[in-house]
């Protein structure tokens, strides 16, 4: 067997390692590379990211370069600026120099709680895109699954329709001989209808099962081999360890995401109580003005200036204490939706264990109902050919077998859906 012995930690279980189709791992990796949805998760990254940086460039100072140059032309003469004269006076005038405009002084926090929001959405950004990675792992993993269900519900109900036609076949012939009354005939027709009916239920289901898989990677479906797994052969790494509750915490994306949009939420509430406080800036410029370009830098053309403003809230008909109401209420938001968040992946754990310990045996149950059904509808048919047994015997033998075998196969999806979605719970999946 190619299951690892011993219990793992699913943190440390890449995707490749846990499964072990090579069709379903590369479908796995055509949706990691062209899904939309993961695109615009990751696009968001960067913008997030950005938003980050541009929020923190403002505790620091803004320098700007400043350069000119001006011409100007002023009348003289009766009428001029410049009595007694006549003609005009033409000036050259240049400038460089550089200057800091309105530099805040953070003295109650509120450019640096702004930043570490940013900071914080930017990372739950990251997060919620590492969770959306594990979701989309698993939604092509359960698509995959419901494929091969489908394949084999298929495969299934084209091996009854064989033997019911066959059996209705037979039926025909026993009544046009006598054997048989018209009843016998129409219960083998109406046994044929329902595999028929089964038939088509699963070919449906097989090209839904294609059309999600064909979105979900973005794109179509690579080859499939001409031999395709059954749910079966399926083999996945089973012995995950559920670990600690506080691992739980650290390993989920979604809960990592969920605490860092709550420190988001309270790095606002600071900002929002700064706005109460004065807020005070500073502007400076240095630099060279002249009318000869040539003498433009030196100690005769230096200028500068320099000075702090105040700006001191007195009244805003209470607009400061909405928006801090409104941080306030956020953060509550925030907060319920982070105990949510952890509640649901306590839950999903606890599920998933439960599925674990209790499909198995389900499963194992099934197949000995199968087995056991299978006798029972041989010995129906061996009844029904001496004269023994009516038809409605073996109608009712092949209806519970048929059925048995139906949910035999759901129950193996069933168990392999559950070990994803452990995984998945349990953080594993990012390598």
């Amino acid at each position: 067997s190619d299951e690892p012995s011993g219990e793992q930690r699913a943190t440390e279980i890449g995707w490749r390692d846990f499964f072990h189709d090579p069709a379903l791992r590369t479908m796995i990796a055509a949706a990691l590379d062209n899904n939309r949805d993961l695109r615009v998760a990751t696009a968001q990254i960067a913008e997030a990211r950005a938003q980050y940086r541009i929020q923190r460039s403002d505790r620091l100072p803004q320098l700007d370069a400043q350069g000119g140059a001006t011409r100007s032309r002023t009348p003289i003469g009766s009428t001029g600026a410049v009595a007694g004269g006549t003609g005009a006076i033409t000036q050259d005038r240049y400038q460089i120099g550089v200057a800091a405009t309105s530099f805040e002084l953070d003295f109650w926090g509120r450019v640096a709680n702004l930043s570490e929001a940013a900071r914080a959405e930017y990372l739950a950004t990251v997060a919620a895109q590492r969770a959306f990675r594990l979701s989309l792992i698993a939604d092509v993993a359960s698509a995959y699954y419901t494929l091969l269900g489908a394949n084999e519900q298929i495969e299934l109900a084209r091996a009854t329709l064989a033997s019911r036609e066959q059996g209705l076949r037979i039926a025909g012939k026993r009544l046009q001989a006598g054997i048989t009354s018209a009843l016998d005939y129409r219960q083998a027709e109406a046994l044929l209808t329902q595999a028929q009916s089964e038939f088509a239920n699963q070919e449906l289901e097989r090209a839904r099962a294609r059309n999600l898989l064909s979105v979900l990677l973005g794109g179509p479906l690579p080859p499939q081999p001409d031999e395709y797994s059954t749910l079966e052969q399926q083999s996945l790494a089973r012995n995950l360890e559920a670990g600690l509750p506080s691992e739980l915490l650290l390993n989920r994306p979604d809960i990592i995401a969920a605490e860092e949009r709550l420190r988001a939420a309270r790095a606002n509430i600071g900002a929002a109580r700064a706005a109460f406080f004065p807020s005070i800036s500073l502007t400076g410029s240095a630099g060279f003005a002249s009318t000869s370009l040539g003498d433009l830098v030196g100690s005769d053309g230096l200028s500068w200036s320099f000075g702090p403003s105040i700006s001191l809230p007195i009244f805003d008909w209470g607009r400061r204490e909405a928006q801090l109401d409104v941080a306030q209420a956020r953060e509550r938001i925030e907060v319920a939706q982070y105990e949510r968040t952890v509640q649901v992946a306590f839950q999903e754990v606890s599920d998933a264990l439960a599925g674990r310990r209790y499909l198995a045996d389900e499963v194992a149950a099934q197949e000995r109902a199968v087995k056991a059904q299978a006798g029972i509808a041989h010995l129906a048919r061996l009844r029904y050919r001496e004269g023994v047994a009516e038809y409605l015997e073996v109608l009712d033998a092949e209806r519970s077998l048929f059925s048995a075998q139906q949910a035999l196969i759901l129950l193996r999806r069933q168990q392999l859906d559950n070990l994803v979605r452990l995984y998945i719970a349990l953080g594993g999946g990012l390598r």
